[in-house]
């Protein structure tokens, strides 16, 4: 493996997938969003996905196999795990799980320029994030609560849900928490860096 490959979610999803065998590329996309995989790995491109594929077949972390061949659709090129990709995918599952890492997400640098808004402004806002995340929250319960074949899923399968529902609620919890403190004034400021008329637009 190349030391300076650089793993991601959706190269470790390309290699957990191909656990079970070999896929095409569409393939490989089907399952990510037939397993609800999509809700944390980005497919939204399948551009990404198939560069992935390149990334990791140079690597040697998966290897081109058969040519699937039928009438109904074009040669489809398919790809297989390699030893090399099965130890990288467990030591990459090792290290996240075990290791909590910042992430950089957007709503935590939104909430680190807060002073920008007022705390009118703000307090609209939070109470259109808390709406959305009550909805967020009633469709992970939904998946919760999905069955296959006429009997609940597995829940190792929908662990990563359970994350998310708890990651969702201990945020929709502090929310309420911080309306309370706008809406009593507990939690008050000036909006800093209003627009001067002597700065171009």
């Amino acid at each position: 493996m190349e030391p300076t490959f650089r793993r991601s979610p959706l190269a470790l999803a390309i290699l957990g997938l191909l656990e079970n065998g070999p896929l095409h590329p569409y393939g490989i996309q089907r399952l990510i969003k037939q397993w609800g995989k999509d809700q944390v790995v980005n497919v939204g491109q399948r551009t990404s996905l198939y560069r992935m594929i390149a990334r990791l077949e140079e690597a040697g972390l998966i290897a081109v196999g058969d040519t699937e061949r039928d009438e109904r659709y074009p040669e489809r090129t398919t790809y297989q795990l390699t030893n090399r990709g099965r130890t990288a995918s467990r030591e990459w599952l090792a290290e996240i799980v075990s290791t909590p890492r910042n992430e950089f997400p957007e709503f935590p640098a939104a909430l680190s320029f807060l002073m920008l808004l007022t705390p009118e402004a703000a307090t609209g806002l939070f109470v259109d994030r808390r709406e959305r995340l009550t909805r967020r929250i009633a469709a992970l319960d939904t998946e919760l609560a999905s069955e296959y074949e006429g009997a609940p899923v597995p829940r190792v399968v929908l662990v990563e849900t359970e994350y998310q529902r708890a990651i969702t609620d201990a945020e929709l919890r502090w929310i309420d928490a911080l309306l309370e403190d706008l809406r009593s004034g507990v939690l008050t400021w000036e909006a800093a860096l209003r627009p001067s008329t002597n700065v171009p637009s």
